[in-house]
């Protein structure tokens, strides 16, 4: 018996899933180094609650990209690992000399609506697909960033 079959998973299945996932792995990568940016390069009167804000913002990204890369091991696949891999796959822009509040902000916002509309799609294959885990994986994700942004979008009004 192969590993897929122990875990209920197609080969044809973790491929498609893996595929996205993989997208997802490289997006939050050029994530992580938005965060960074930001982080290192903010100004501005709300410079230590951004500053601090950033940081756990890329601790959990990386935490994320961890998590996802274990996903696509998981399924039998390989995750991409370059950064010219990244930067090929990725639909997520750079954003750079970004060091006032605001703009930071809108950078961390247009993030995460990219991200989430990403991990909504990958919910919906991986609840096509009857992949369990990935689906969980991807209503927690979804379920946390959305009231990140509620809490981000309340400090621009």
């Amino acid at each position: 018996m192969n590993y897929l079959e122990i875990i209920g998973q197609k080969e044809e299945n973790a491929k498609k899933i893996a595929l996205k996932l993989n997208d997802l792995l490289a997006d939050y990568h050029i994530f992580y180094m938005n965060l960074r940016g930001l982080h290192w390069n903010i100004k501005g009167p709300q410079f230590f609650a951004l500053h601090n804000k950033f940081e756990e913002l890329y601790d959990d990204a990386a935490e994320k990209i961890d998590e996802i890369a274990e996903r696509i091991l998981s399924i039998g696949q390989t995750p991409v690992h370059s950064l010219s891999e990244y930067t090929k796959k990725a639909g997520l822009k750079e954003a750079l000399n970004v060091s006032e509040a605001k703009p930071a902000i809108e950078v961390v916002l247009s993030g995460f609506k990219y991200l989430l509309a990403k991990e909504r799609e990958l919910l919906a294959l991986s609840d096509e697909l009857n992949d369990e885990a990935t689906n969980a994986m991807m209503s927690d994700y979804i379920s946390e960033q959305e009231k990140l942004v509620w809490m981000f979008h309340s400090t621009t009004r």
